[in-house]
């Protein structure tokens, strides 16, 4: 399902970065950003259907076929100027945005920074990250200290097959996957190890963050927004276990909201062909 794509690697000045590229080099320059512990392949439905557009979906960092980073390097932060190396190193002084999830809150805090250089940021099933406040601060932080001490005491599962690892990988994290969803994800996930199978992801992705935005900053981010933006949210999302994140959103008058039944990864699911007839006008808007 994921015809005319091919692979590239970026080496960075610090890491070198994995990525799945789609459609014509002289198409809009769009870099895609996957969500939390997924990788490239999260677009491998919906990429083939982006007319006119130049894909290059990213391993972020700690993911995928990527490099891992030092110690305490996966704040959103540390992945957006990631995300950035990249984009110098393609010769793209603009280009738009395709992020799902955590890559749509990393494309949230991208175009509200860098307006000049963000053409326009279509993201699915997130964009505000999760906040706690000032006085929260310490104990967050002390959460950070205590997990990162034993991280390197836990032992990564061991699957003596693929389909074993799909089977945990439908099941686990905080949102259920179809068998299709799990195996586009897993099969870029997985490395051989001990005569079977184990994840690739840096185990520091387990962390605990050690600092939080508030709910000012975040929201800071998204009124500075200025190019065109989108945001497609899922009916059993992610964000629908949190109404207020909701009512939030919807407060943004200047991003376009879409919503469609269906889970968090709606965009390797079934409502794939909807998403990704969103995404082509959206994108065919900022030709």
């Amino acid at each position: 399902m994921d015809s005319n794509s091919h692979e590239v690697r970026f080496s960075l000045p610090s890491i070198e970065v994995a990525a799945k590229v789609w459609g014509d080099p002289d198409g809009l320059p769009v870099i895609g950003l996957h969500g939390w512990l997924d990788n490239a392949a999260t677009f491998d439905l919906v990429a083939p259907h982006l007319q006119g557009v130049h894909l290059v979906a990213l391993d972020l960092a700690g993911h995928g076929l990527s490099g891992h980073l030092p110690a305490g390097g996966y704040s959103l932060w540390q992945q957006a100027a990631t995300v950035l190396q990249v984009a110098e190193d393609l010769g793209w002084k603009r280009f738009a945005l395709l992020g799902h999830s955590m890559g749509a809150i990393i494309s949230g805090i991208l175009t509200g920074s860098l307006p000049d250089r963000i053409i326009g940021a279509a993201m699915i099933d997130g964009l505000l990250p999760f906040t706690s406040e000032p006085d929260d601060a310490p104990r967050q932080m002390a959460r950070f200290f205590e997990a990162s001490l034993s991280v390197g005491n836990k032992r990564k599962p061991v699957y003596s097959n693929v389909e074993k690892a799909i089977r945990a990988r439908m099941l686990g994290g905080n949102t259920s996957l179809s068998h299709q969803a799990a195996s586009c994800l897993v099969e870029r996930g997985l490395m051989p190890h001990d005569g079977g199978w184990t994840w690739r992801t840096d185990p520091q992705l387990m962390l605990p963050s050690p600092l939080r935005f508030t709910n000012r900053h975040a929201e800071a981010f998204i009124e500075a927004i200025r190019s065109p933006a989108c945001v497609i949210l899922a009916t059993q999302g992610v964000m629908h276990k949190h109404p207020q994140v909701l009512d939030r959103i919807e407060r943004f008058e200047h991003i376009q909201r879409h919503h469609i039944e269906g889970g968090h990864h709606l965009h390797l699911e079934e409502q794939a062909a909807d998403v990704a007839t969103i995404l082509d006008n959206f994108y065919r808007s900022l030709a």
